[in-house]
């Protein structure tokens, strides 16, 4: 991006923003992985019965009571889908912190490699690979419990 902006002449010197930072590392992995999370989304709106969306205009719904009547309710289960699907395989993600991030770049899984690589600290490595795993397993059952909540709420 920094090589295309400053060939186009729109600026001087790289934009500092656009690496080695958090921001950075985000942006990389909201790219990365916006195709698995648009896929069961997508899936999700495609089995909507588009007569439930005439019968909500028909009761008198404008668009805006129709989406959070109607259409949220029923792609609940894609949303909880590509949040699973994005949450967990990120939290382990640590090429990209350590590519785009540089030397701020910290995730957990940097930290696991850095025990298990240069600092040779086995133990320590593998206490935070189990509480890791068991984090993600209780972030994701968390997140399901309170997401088919919200889906029952809604309905």
């Amino acid at each position: 991006m920094n090589s295309a902006l400053i060939s186009l002449g729109l600026i001087g010197e790289p934009l500092t923003f656009l690496l080695y930072n958090e921001f950075a590392v985000v942006l990389t992995l909201a790219h990365a992985w916006a195709p698995f999370a648009i896929l069961p989304i997508y899936v999700s709106l495609q089995k909507i019965d588009r007569s439930l969306l005439e019968a909500a205009t028909d009761l008198g719904l404008n668009k805006l009571e129709r989406f959070i009547r109607v259409t949220l309710p029923l792609t609940v289960p894609g949303i909880i889908a590509a949040s699973l699907i994005i949450f967990i395989p990120t939290v382990g993600d640590y090429v990209t912190p350590s590519l785009v991030g540089g030397s701020q770049g910290k995730m957990i899984a940097n930290l696991i490699q850095v025990q298990f690589g240069p600092a040779n600290n086995w133990p320590l490595g593998a206490t935070l690979s189990l509480a890791a795993m068991a984090s993600v397993g209780f972030a994701a059952i968390l997140f399901v419990v309170l997401a088919t909540a919200l889906g029952r709420r809604i309905r």
